[in-house]
């Protein structure tokens, strides 16, 4: 972004009703995350990961999260394709229809979310000038996206609890991931950051900001994903007690 393109989406943002995120609570949250003690990772889940670290290094990097955000959003599609199936075959069922509906609103609004990521994160990529080669930064992401839709469909389709918790375990890896890069670059909190999509993701004082909301974006997600481990199929979390279900 040129300086005059940044100071008119400064303006912007200080002039729209955008949600500020306060520092200090960013960085509490930062700090809770980087204390809890990383969960124990299923087989399935580091066969997940291996191959990023294998592709993009070890280390948090802007276009590692931008492969990270591109595969993210996909077990929300599986699940979204999965109710749109049982809505076809529940007419006879109005009730049944609805609640698979609101279903399909949650998991597009969990969508959404991560598609914010991808801008956000587009964004800064783009600023920097950081390349992203097609095969690596292009492909391999889709190839990866394209496997995990089909593992999280099929989790779904024969278990539901299986997918939500591979879901579960890929946000929380996520979410650390951001935080301590966050940590490793200490003067990300010394850029400021101004976006034309504050008005629809948040206004943040700072870059290292703008990433902490996005872990955090990712800790709901997993939340959510867990509070559903035993809800029935097509269960909401809104119709669960509300509660931090811890992964073990």
């Amino acid at each position: 972004m040129n300086r005059q393109a940044t100071e008119t989406a400064a303006v912007t943002c200080a002039a729209s009703e955008a949600t500020h995120w306060d520092t200090d609570y960013l960085k509490a949250e930062q700090e809770r995350t980087l204390a809890e003690e990383r969960p124990r990772y299923s087989l399935l889940a580091k066969l997940l990961f291996l191959p990023m670290d294998l592709l993009y290094g070890r280390k948090g990097d802007l276009r590692k999260f931008h492969v990270l955000e591109v595969v993210a959003r996909v077990p929300y599609q599986a699940w979204e394709n999965v109710a749109y199936v049982a809505i076809t075959h529940s007419h006879a069922a109005p009730r049944f229809a609805r609640r698979i509906f609101d279903f399909v609103v949650e998991a597009r609004r969990q969508q959404d979310n991560e598609q914010w990521h991808l801008f956000v994160l587009e964004e800064l990529i783009r600023e920097r000038g950081l390349k992203q080669g097609l095969l690596r930064y292009r492909l391999f992401p889709q190839i990866m996206a394209f496997g995990f839709y089909h593992l999280s469909w099929l989790l779904y389709a024969i278990k539901p609890k299986w997918s939500y918790k591979l879901n579960a375990e890929f946000e929380d890896h996520a979410e650390r991931e951001y935080m301590r890069f966050v940590a490793e670059n200490p003067e990300l909190d010394d850029e400021p950051h101004h976006s034309p999509f504050c008005g629809e993701y948040g206004h943040f004082d700072s870059v290292a900001d703008l990433l902490r909301r996005i872990a955090l974006d990712e800790r709901e997600h997993k939340e959510e994903s867990l509070a559903r481990l035993d809800a029935p199929r097509f269960g909401l979390e809104t119709s669960l007690p509300r509660r931090v279900v811890r992964m073990r």
